[in-house]
């Protein structure tokens, strides 16, 4: 029976080390480290119940599946207990073992997956709370460094959710002004009645409500940085004093006399194309040029698929400490589908449907059924995978993998860096599609 199934595993593609006995089989995993583990409950020298035990380990523990004659309930049961992932009883059907091997082996891969995301969250993965390491991220981080080491306004441009406001702090926390405040205001979040006030500050009674004198944002951020998201939507008439209250360095609050001294060094932000914003009339273009000394663009998620494994990882640490949930990760096959998914509302839209995600699943592995049902089947809209309806999870997997394989001209190392796995994981699916020979 040992060498039968030696033979049989050694044909779809496994590396087979057998072992006659438990004495054997200790030494042997020792000195191997198997993947995982396939075990006979009777053995000629103890019990494999006895050995499941030691061969399963821990951190993670090991995949064992134990085989029998003696089939009963009681003995499976016991088996469960003790860990065993699953139990066969002989004679064995080879495409249930097949299938139970293949299962067992795409949850080592996972694990190993996870392990390296969590090795990369630990080094450190990006700058200060913006997650990647892609290209476009890299040359972003080199820029905030360049930033932080002036003083000069800059204009940060970005489709939303692609995380202007982290730019911006991480550029303050770097800056000669990192002990100083960090004031952040959103533009299109302020009625347009309030926002004079919001910017420049009032007096008591210098209009109706007003019931006690106020700083606006200018004198909170002094010392510190002004951080003026959706900059596009502040109202065109306010738009010359913003720009000459910055200039002059001095501001007057609404209802007053007094102009009061500020040191502040701004950064502004947009969702729009700022040239096209100047165009249509949004944004002055003397205020244009005075906040666009230095331009960050930052990429927006569909243009570094290859951090969505990280920012995956980094949220689900976020969410199950936020939850008390205990999730591991997510699926292979699900993270590939969370990859092909283009994120109109990029790294906020990724953020929501992981934690929801993470609040469906409570332990345990993130699956399909977990993502929202506009993730699972994205309209067809540009550049993103379109798979069919009523595919399996193994079937949407081999889709996205091969089709990855043909964006990368076949190149197994780009296209498991772009599905977050590594090259043997890829190597392994092919051999399970018969493609191993491209």
């Amino acid at each position: 029976m040992r060498e039968v199934l030696r033979l049989r595993l050694g044909q779809w593609g496994f590396e087979v080390a057998a072992a006659a006995g438990a004495s054997e089989a200790e030494a042997l995993a020792a000195k191997a480290s198997p993947d995982l583990v396939l075990c006979d409950v009777v053995l000629p020298d103890g019990s494999g119940l006895d050995l499941l035990t030691k061969l399963r380990g821990d951190s993670p523990p090991r995949p064992v599946i134990m085989i029998t004659a003696h089939g009963s309930i009681d003995a499976a049961v016991e088996a469960v207990k003790r860990g065993a992932r699953d139990f066969l009883t002989k004679p064995l059907d080879y495409t249930k073992l097949k299938a139970v091997l293949e299962d067992a082996v795409s949850e080592v891969e996972q694990r190993s997956s996870l392990k390296r995301l969590e090795e990369t969250l630990a080094k450190g993965s990006g700058l200060g709370p913006l997650i990647g390491t892609s290209k476009p991220m890299l040359e972003l981080y080199e820029l905030i460094g360049v930033l932080a080491g002036s003083d000069a306004s800059a204009l940060i441009a970005g489709e939303s959710g692609t995380g202007k406001e982290l730019v911006a702090r991480a550029i303050h926390d770097r800056s000669r002004r990192a002990s100083g405040p960090f004031v952040a205001v959103n533009a299109a979040a302020i009625p347009e009645g309030l926002m004079e006030s919001e910017l420049f500050g009032n007096e008591k009674g210098a209009f109706t409500g007003a019931v006690s004198a106020r700083p606006g944002c200018f004198e909170l951020a002094n010392r510190g940085t002004l951080f003026l998201d959706e900059i596009a939507e502040m109202p065109a008439p306010l738009q010359p004093k913003f720009l000459r209250t910055l200039e002059n360095g001095r501001v007057r609050r609404l209802g007053g006399t007094a102009e009061n001294a500020f040191d502040v060094r701004l950064l502004a932000a947009t969702n729009r194309v700022p040239e096209e914003a100047v165009r249509d009339g949004l944004l002055r273009a003397d205020l244009y040029y005075r906040l666009n000394v230095f331009t960050l663009v930052l990429p927006p998620l569909r243009e570094r698929k290859e951090d969505v494994p990280l920012l995956v990882q980094h949220f689900v640490g976020l969410f199950n400490r936020k939850h008390g949930a205990s999730v591991a990760g997510v699926r292979s096959g699900v993270l590939a589908l969370l990859q092909a998914y283009p994120w109109p509302g990029n790294v906020r839209e990724l953020r929501n449907v992981i934690e929801r995600a993470v609040i469906l699943a409570r332990a345990g592995w993130i699956e399909l059924s977990h993502l929202p049902p506009y993730v699972r089947r994205p309209d067809d809209g540009g550049e993103k995978l379109r798979l069919p309806a009523g595919l399996t999870l193994a079937e949407a997997e081999k889709i996205l993998i091969l089709q990855t394989l043909k964006e990368a001209g076949q190149n197994k190392a780009e296209a498991a860096r772009r599905l977050g796995l590594d090259v043997k994981t890829i190597r392994n699916k092919l051999k399970q599609y018969g493609l191993d020979g491209r």
